[in-house]
């Protein structure tokens, strides 16, 4: 009966190989659908862990939740090339922004991750599972994007908490994901905040997916990541006026320098 059992293991496993190796589709489902499950599995173990150690809701969390994500890239044969990391150790709060590309962004946010830093995020996220409960444990801060007038009362608290907290904050300025190779136009919200605290942009950009990972296409298959975080841009003395000026500034940058990690003529 075991041997049957044996048998019949070899051979699901042998036909799910043969499919990946002929069907980009199935390779791109079935790699997802263990993305999905690993997230799902290891939610749940990293919330029991955030729960004993820490007792609930705290930005320290995201300790343990960045040691246990740091493990996802060997299961996809991911590697980061990280440079810049140093430009992180400012004094007091920051904004970090950064490009915004799949689901797999996650693994990207926790290889640099800062102490002390928490992430924005949409409302919907909550409402996904054991991940919705390790991002509340993580505390990071959710905002209701279909509206503007909720979403600017958050960010005026997010202001507020950078400042008692001495927390850095982590924005993603395009708003959706976006697995062009390009960078879709940015959001002010999280240069409002910086204006609004007086703390400094950090801008960290990762080189595009597409070489590795596009949904349109079924691709998903092992690549490196090129991560670079660039200087502070300060804000103080700047006011509300100087907000569209600072996102323009940024943007430029940071796709400039997209362009430049992906090899890709600016």
């Amino acid at each position: 009966m075991e041997l049957g059992w044996l048998v019949c293991g070899t051979a699901v496993l042998l036909l799910l190989h043969v499919l990946m190796e002929l069907s980009p589709a199935v390779n791109f489902a079935l790699r997802i659908g263990f993305y999905c499950l690993l997230c799902l599995v290891s939610s749940a173990l990293a919330a029991a862990a955030c729960l004993l150690v820490n007792g609930g809701r705290t930005v320290k969390n995201m300790r343990i939740i960045k040691a246990v994500v740091k493990t996802f890239k060997y299961f996809f044969g991911l590697r980061f090339e990280v440079k810049g990391l140093e430009n992180f150790e400012v004094e007091g709060p920051a904004v970090i922004v950064s490009n915004h590309q799949s689901i797999l962004d996650m693994m990207g946010l926790m290889e640099i991750l800062p102490d002390n830093c928490v992430q924005v995020g949409k409302k919907e996220l909550m409402y996904t599972g054991t991940v919705g409960l390790i991002i509340y444990l993580g505390g990071v801060i959710f905002i209701n994007r279909k509206s503007t007038s909720s979403a600017k009362m958050v960010m005026a608290e997010v202001a507020k908490t950078m400042a008692t907290e001495n927390v850095k904050v982590w924005v993603y300025p395009e708003g959706t994901r976006n697995c062009t190779g390009d960078l879709l136009p940015f959001k002010k919200g999280a240069f409002h905040l910086a204006v609004q605290a007086q703390v400094p942009v950090i801008p960290v950009v990762y080189s595009s997916f597409t070489t590795f990972y596009n949904p349109k296409t079924k691709l998903f298959t092992s690549g490196k990541i090129k991560v670079e975080v660039l200087p502070p841009i300060e804000t103080k003395g700047l006011t509300s006026d100087d907000v569209t000026d600072l996102t323009d500034r940024c943007f430029g940058t940071m796709r400039e320098t997209l362009f430049r990690l992906s090899g890709r003529p600016s």
